[in-house]
Parts: structure tokens; C-alpha cells; sequence
């Protein structure tokens, strides 16, 4: 884990699994804020052409913007590139899409009446009611679970104990999975976020090469899974997102995708975001008494761990046409990557980064991205995480660390394996 000739390498997925780089990204952004990367062989998957890492965030947000300069739709959105054969359906997702006009007739279905139209039907599916009544269940998750995990008082894992299975089962009961259905998400998840951690071996071609999770062929169980739940759902409606999308005009392809974004995006984004945000508090024991005496809002006091411990790491782009960014030269059909994790500790618009700071505003930190594809659930993760919030204040006085926490092998996702904690005593009511 060499430095590339550019700068520190933050390419490489192993080096997350110590926890965000934050000297390799500082060095960055104030030396060469939009740096060459190159794409060396890694955990048995193949070198790749090499990107442009885009670590300031000004430049994170000129880029997220800027579907017209910058498309998700060429590449798609994962750095390492997809099979060429595989690409066309990648692009069905609405994730891997283009909003704005300006890319050539061959783009197909990534033009601006596509995503906009998969944008505005799902968007029908995440009303406000329907999260808000969904905040009640979720409220009564997140007590049983922290009640149960905190009962005797010693060390617990807090992600196999609690914020695994609330994310997973918060995510479950918007979409109207039954019950007995829950484990296979759960696996469809690991497979597809997990790929790049020893803990999760790859499928692997005759070859003996990695397959992407990504491809069609590892996605086929999903989505027929998704085209049966849909068919129940068309005959047995529920108040839950499936019903809705099952209703709608989306055609199979259309639905299978969608079921597939959100059970990955939907899960996996609380499924960081939680433990992190834990993790954080249980590194600035003074912050962590503010929030519990009530002396800063919640609402602030999750933006700011969304902040400091980002769900996403990265996100690719793919230039369609020759550009500068930064005063570096770009040519058409270059990788570009936005690394939010660098963006949200960027010292030109963050008093003291990193400084955990629950009362921190204004906080425009990307970890929800920023531009026409910002987080379609943003609402409903950042509701999750404040009940989550407020219900661990109840059950406890407070959360220390007890051992080391266990991270993702992953340039993408920034998550937490395991998060052994325990208890500061009972709770104490804030006031």
C-alpha cells in the first residue's frame, strides 16, 4: 500500500479498515485537491485504468452537481469499472442515471425523463405520514433492542445486539417484507456491500476470478424475489413501500432495480451511520454528556455524526467531455471520484474538523451527497438515527468503549463490524 506519484493512496479498501484516513486526505486536499490514483490489483480483484480522487469540498460539490459534466450514467458509480457486458444493466438503476440533458442518444434509457420519472414514483412511496407513522415501530425496536443488549450491565456487541438488526428490521417493515423473508436481505446485503472484505469471500467465475455482486447473474435470487413479493403485494396491498411500487407504472426491470437499491441503500446507510455514531460519541466522553443532559439538540447532534463517521466513503462519476477541475486537465471518458469522507473534514469550510461538535451549525457536510442524486431516504435515515439516539439515552447513562472496534474492509461503504461497548451506569433524564 504504496503512495502513488500523485499523493497517499486512497484507493485501497484495506486501508479503511483502520478507520478514515484523514492524514492521507488532508495531504490531499491541500496539495493536490483532484490527484491521480491508480488502480492496483487488491484481494484478488483486477487492476483498473487509475481515477482522479476529488478530496475538497468545493470540488466534491462542483462535481455532484454537474450530471451533465459529470455522469453516473457511462461508468455507473462503484470506482472499479463494471464488465462492459454487464453495464447496460447496471444502468437501469435509477442510482447509475443521469438527471440533465447534454449526453449523447446512445446513453439510452439515462436521460432526464427517466431518472426524473423513477425519482418522482418513489418519492410517492416515501410520503412524510408513512415515515412518521413508521416512526412509532421503529421507536419500540430501538428500546427492546438497547433494553435487552444493556439488561446486564456488562460488554456487548453493540452491532450484533442492536443496530444490525434495527436497520435491517426498520428497512423490513417500510417495504412490507414478511417476516419469515428477513435473513435473505440480510445476505443479499452482505454479498453485495461486503465484497471487497475477507470476511466475505468472493464468488469467483471458472477462472477462479471474482464475479461482481453486481452482475446479473448474482442478483437473479433478488429479483425474483422482488417480482414475487410484488405479485403478493399487488393482491394483498399493505401501508408499505412495495405495495406502492407494485401499484405503480414502474415495469418489472424497473421494480426488480428499485427493490435492490433500497434494500442495499435503505439497510445499509442506518447500518453505518448507527454504530458510527456511537463510536463517536464513545471517543468524546464531553460531547457525550451534552447530548446526555439535553444541552444540545438531537437533530444538530446527528447531522454531526453523520459528518465525522460519513455511511458512504466515495462516489464515482464519469467525465463526458474534456474539463478542469481544480486547475487539473480531465479528459472525456476519465474516472472521477468524490471521496465525501475527505469533503465533511474539509478545513476551508469546517471550523476545527476534527473536533466532534453536537451543536455544530451551519453543517453542510455531503454525507447525503448533494446535487439531483442526493439521498432519496435521507429523511427517513436521519429519523432513524434520532430515534435511536434519543431511545439509547433513555436506556443508559452513557456508552464507553471496551475493546477495539472491528471495520469494513471497504472503499465505499464505512462500516463497522463489531462495536464493543458497555453501559455508564443508568440513564439519566435530560434537563
Amino acid at each position: 500500500m504504496g503512495d502513488t506519484s500523485e499523493g497517499p493512496d486512497v484507493f485501497d479498501p484495506r486501508i479503511y479498515a483502520e478507520g478514515i484516513p484523514h492524514e492521507r486526505f488532508r495531504a490531499l486536499r491541500d496539495h493536490a485537491p483532484v490527484a491521480w490514483q491508480e488502480e492496483a490489483e487488491v484481494l484478488g480483484w483486477p487492476a483498473g485504468p487509475g481515477f482522479w480522487a476529488v478530496t475538497r469540498h468545493a470540488d466534491v460539490i462542483t462535481v455532484l452537481k454537474d450530471p451533465v459534466t459529470y455522469s453516473s450514467h457511462l461508468g455507473a458509480t462503484q470506482i472499479r469499472d463494471p464488465d462492459p457486458a454487464d453495464l447496460p444493466f447496471i444502468r437501469r438503476m435509477m442510482l447509475n442515471q443521469d438527471p440533465a440533458p447534454g449526453l449523447p442518444s446512445r446513453s439510452g434509457g439515462g436521460g432526464p425523463r427517466g431518472h426524473g420519472r423513477l425519482r418522482r414514483l418513489v418519492s410517492r412511496a416515501f410520503t412524510p405520514g408513512r415515515i412518521e407513522r413508521f416512526a412509532v415501530t421503529a421507536r419500540e425496536r430501538a428500546r427492546d433492542l438497547l433494553r435487552t443488549a444493556f439488561a446486564g450491565g456488562g460488554e456487548v456487541d453493540l452491532v450484533r445486539t442492536v443496530t444490525d438488526d434495527y436497520a435491517l428490521l426498520n428497512l423490513t417493515d417500510l417495504l412490507g417484507v414478511p417476516p419469515g423473508d428477513r435473513a435473505l436481505l440480510h445476505a443479499w446485503t452482505e454479498r453485495i456491500i461486503a465484497y471487497q472484505d475477507p470476511d466475505e469471500p468472493p464468488v469467483r467465475d471458472a477462472e477462479g476470478r471474482p464475479v461482481n455482486p453486481r452482475s446479473p447473474g448474482q442478483l437473479a435470487d433478488m429479483f425474483s424475489y422482488a417480482r414475487e413479493l410484488a405479485a403478493h403485494k399487488r393482491v394483498h396491498p399493505a401501508d408499505d413501500v412495495m405495495s406502492v411500487l407494485a401499484s405503480s407504472e414502474l415495469a418489472d426491470a424497473e421494480l426488480e432495480m428499485f427493490f435492490f437499491l433500497l434494500t442495499v441503500a435503505g439497510n445499509d446507510t442506518v447500518r453505518a451511520a448507527a454504530p458510527g455514531g456511537v463510536l463517536a460519541l464513545a471517543e468524546n466522553q464531553c460531547e457525550q454528556r451534552r447530548l446526555w443532559r439535553g444541552e444540545t439538540s438531537l437533530d444538530t447532534a446527528v447531522d454531526e455524526l453523520l459528518r465525522v463517521h460519513p455511511p458512504v466513503l466515495s462516489f464515482r462519476r464519469t467525465a463526458t467531455r474534456d474539463t478542469e477541475l481544480a486547475g487539473r486537465s480531465i479528459g472525456a471518458g476519465d474516472k472521477v471520484v468524490v471521496f465525501h469522507a475527505s469533503a465533511n473534514h474539509d478545513e476551508r469550510v469546517f471550523v476545527d474538523p476534527h473536533r466532534l461538535d453536537l451543536g455544530r451549525a451551519p453543517n453542510p457536510h455531503v454525507s447525503f451527497g448533494d446535487g439531483p442524486h442526493v439521498c432519496l431516504g435521507a429523511h427517513f435515515a436521519r429519523l432513524q438515527l434520532r430515534v435511536f439516539h434519543e431511545e439509547m439515552r433513555a436506556a443508559c447513562g452513557g456508552v464507553a468503549l471496551t475493546g477495539r472496534p472491528r471495520r469494513l474492509v471497504s472503499n465505499f461503504v464505512n462500516g463497522i463490524k463489531s462495536l464493543p461497548v458497555r453501559p455508564l451506569g443508568p440513564s439519566v433524564p435530560p434537563g
